[in-house]
């Protein structure tokens, strides 16, 4: 089913008059300096276009934006924190840009029933402070959580070093407040955990990257804070052995492993050579690392955590581990794994992907996907690392040393190829938690079942026939 695209007409001065005047002429960004920093991204591999960003303050000033938009066939291109990997919130082909970080309120916070009702461009890190501030954990982390947004989360349906434990960000919505592309409000806002009232409208909308509508306010699931957090940075020998360190902890610790974050090492000297302040924390160098994490509601994270590590050395399974002793050293440790897709930059060109296989494959994945790259491109620096606790790798491949960063990048799809044909043979996902937006839209097609294309097509005909809701993503 074809979905009808707007032809973006330039943006007459009056129709411009008549969306300042839903915003306010402050709140509506013309002058191209300031728009320049909602048409780039942090990784400089999306470069947009627009005549006006427009900041609206409320939910009703969003449903204003799309009733308009509507009339005129202007496409829009939702924005929270403009922290997205894949394209998704950049506006390609001149369309308004419609930042919901001004709505940055917290409605509600319900700790009877565990739930938070934040507006759409509530920081992540915010989220997380207020949770804390009544001693109550919002678990979703990731490394741009001091710049992403609550709405950005939901619509790519983010995951983090916490999945392992508390699922990725749908699992941690309870309700979702939604604007449609003809400005209806979808009030679904729930602090309920059971609702059997037909169809879950909700879990359209979470990982959509704002194509079905406009996410401005969600109902987020809290949990008990942790009375005790302990960390551990270990080196071995293989994905393998790092395999059969998850099955320990998994098995002694029960609910309370958090983070089981995997490491190969040239990540590891990547982040120590280009990063401020890092250093490895183990004397001796290890071909793999595993960074973990329990958080225990009682004060005995330690005597677990040492109990995992003493039968991993027993077995032979951990070549060295160290426990931090203090929130300084677990700080350094995190800021080790959260500085590696920056720490890639310095090394010129790196093609990355996020991908997930079922757990037990990730060691047979990795070795397979290094023989493919450097096969293909000789001298290709494969730099695997991610979350082995929930199958999901960032599978990033550095340019050879020397290389030209141009020619590098040209072979992109070449690349993907071959690591995207041993994930599907291996029952995985070619897009992990980053979403698809246009960086891997034009592979979803040959990688998805064909009926469910079909029905994705038929929902954006349904909700969007204008095709005016950020354009050209995902499908």
């Amino acid at each position: 089913m074809n979905i009808v695209q707007p032809s973006l007409p330039p943006l007459s001065p009056e129709l411009i008059a008549r969306f300042r005047a839903i915003v306010g002429s402050k709140y509506a960004v013309t002058d191209a300096a300031d728009i320049a920093p909602y048409i780039t991204e942090e990784r400089d591999l999306f470069h947009g276009r627009s005549p006006l960003v427009l900041r609206p303050g409320a939910t009703a000033e969003v449903s204003d934006i799309c009733k308009l938009a509507s009339e005129y066939k202007i496409a829009l291109v939702p924005q929270g924190g403009n922290t997205g990997l894949v394209g998704g919130q950049t506006p390609h082909h001149g369309e308004v840009v419609v930042s919901l970080r001004r709505m940055d309120k917290v409605r509600d916070i319900d700790t009877a029933s565990n739930t938070m009702t934040c507006e759409a461009g509530v920081v992540l890190q915010v989220a997380q402070q207020e949770a804390s501030r009544v001693d109550r954990l919002f678990p979703l982390s990731l490394g741009a959580e001091g710049s992403c947004t609550i709405g950005g989360n939901l619509s790519t349906n983010a995951g983090g070093t916490t999945a392992l434990a508390y699922g990725v960000a749908r699992e941690m919505a309870l309700g979702l407040e939604v604007v449609l592309a003809d400005g209806r409000i979808l009030n679904g806002l729930s602090k309920l955990k059971k609702d059997n009232t037909g169809y879950d409208l909700r879990n359209l909308f979470i990982g959509a990257e704002g194509t079905l509508g406009i996410i401005t306010a969600a109902t987020l699931k809290l949990f008990p804070k942790p009375r005790a957090i302990e960390t551990a940075y270990v080196g071995l020998e293989s994905p393998a052995k790092a395999l059969q360190l998850l099955a320990i902890a998994q098995s002694e610790a029960a609910g309370t492993l958090t983070s089981f974050e995997l490491l190969s090492d040239i990540a590891v000297d990547f982040s120590v050579r280009h990063g401020i302040d890092i250093r490895d924390p183990l004397t001796g160098k290890h071909p793999w690392y595993v960074l973990m994490e329990l958080s225990s509601p009682r004060e005995d994270a330690r005597a677990t955590l040492e109990s995992i590590l003493a039968q991993a050395l027993e077995a032979g399974v951990v070549d060295d581990a160290v426990i931090a002793t203090n929130l300084s050293q677990r700080a350094a440790f995190w800021k080790l794994r959260d500085e590696m897709s920056a720490a890639q930059k310095p090394e010129g060109g790196s093609i990355k992907h996020d991908i997930s296989v079922p757990v037990v494959a990730v060691p047979d994945f990795i070795e397979q996907a290094n023989a493919a790259v450097v096969k293909l491109i000789a001298g290709a620096r494969p730099v695997p690392f991610g979350h082995l606790g929930d199958g999901n790798i960032h599978y990033n491949v550095s340019q050879p040393v020397g290389g030209d960063a141009a020619d590098f990048l040209s072979r992109r799809h070449e690349v993907n190829a071959v690591v995207f044909d041993i994930v599907l043979r291996m029952g995985g996902s070619i897009s992990a938690e980053h979403g698809i937006g246009v960086l891997k839209r034009d592979e979803l097609p040959e990688v998805k079942d064909k009926v469910a294309i079909e029905l994705m097509r038929s929902l954006k005909a349904m909700l969007d026939p204008l095709g005016i809701m950020n354009p050209g993503k995902v499908l």
